[in-house]
């Protein structure tokens, strides 16, 4: 069903159970990606790895095809925020890859990034992508507000902003690209936004799933996009982070639905209860 103004999907228990195996598909693709992440490997190394985990979990890739886009994961390295399209890069000690994955099962979508630092990181690499792990579940944590789901989604957005700003480094938000709704489509209504707004965005309801995923940089905001219409770089060379995951909410609690264990440890050490429909 849909809800308000923005039509955004509100899923049923069982709706959200199909996405539960999609996000635990992209959790094993990524897990897949990682382990294929070594100095003298290629990005497309990584994805070839995905998309075996994908197509043997009897699911199909959300990027591949969306938008004739050319690959099944997006591998940004460095200086790269989003949407890197893997290839022959070798990748090469110190690098940091951000990789993002989206599976459908049964006509449901799951969607997870993670960044990580090969040999020899640079130790402000390391931190940068700390900061933006923290930021995101912090994020999602915020979408519970005690004792029921919180008031608006601008929780997400200023539970962002204060983690990178706890830091105290001066880390850039890239504003241009944002988390969103997620279900029968891999983006949907609302837009989930990593930083502070005054206007007020959508109400919260049992049911919504959203991909929360912020974008940090050790420098500027400002992003451009390469000739291949894809590869989203800092316009400074900065480099930068990416983490994501798909949650679902309920009256009861949050799911983290590209999370193995469904968020129960980060959000239990946030004091947000996991729902009892795992």
């Amino acid at each position: 069903m849909a809800f308000g103004r923005d039509k955004i999907e509100l899923k049923t228990p069982d709706q959200i159970r199909l996405m539960r195996r999609a996000g635990l598909v992209v959790a094993d693709a990524l897990a897949a990606a990682r382990a294929a992440a070594r100095p003298g490997a290629t990005t497309a190394d990584l994805d070839a790895a995905a998309a075996a985990v994908i197509a043997g979990g009897g699911a199909t890739p959300s990027f591949l095809g969306y938008y004739d886009y050319p690959a099944t994961i997006c591998t940004s390295v460095n200086d790269e925020v989003v949407h890197g399209i893997p290839g022959d890069r070798v990748l090469e000690p110190g690098d940091l890859v951000s990789i993002d994955c989206g599976a459908i099962v049964e006509g449901w979508h799951g969607d997870s990034a993670l960044s990580l630092v090969l040999d020899d990181a640079d130790p402000a690499d390391l931190a940068l992508s700390a900061v933006t792990e923290r930021a995101l579940w912090d994020g999602i944590a915020a979408l519970w507000a005690g004792d029921g789901l919180a008031d608006r989604l601008n929780v997400v957005g200023n539970a962002v902003e204060d983690a990178v700003d706890a830091s105290g480094i001066g880390y850039g938000i890239v504003e241009e690209y944002v988390g969103h709704g997620i279900g029968t489509q891999m983006h949907l209504p609302p837009d989930v936004l990593n930083y502070r707004v005054r206007d007020r965005l959508p109400r919260l309801r049992p049911g919504m799933c959203l991909a929360v995923e912020p974008m940090i940089t050790r420098g500027t905001i400002a992003t451009e996009t390469l000739a291949d219409e894809w590869t989203v770089i800092t316009a400074d060379g900065s480099r930068a982070a990416h983490w994501e995951h798909t949650v679902a909410l309920f009256e009861d609690g949050l799911w983290v639905l590209t999370a193995v264990d469904g968020g129960a440890a980060e959000l239990g050490a946030r004091g947000v209860p996991v729902s009892a429909l795992d």
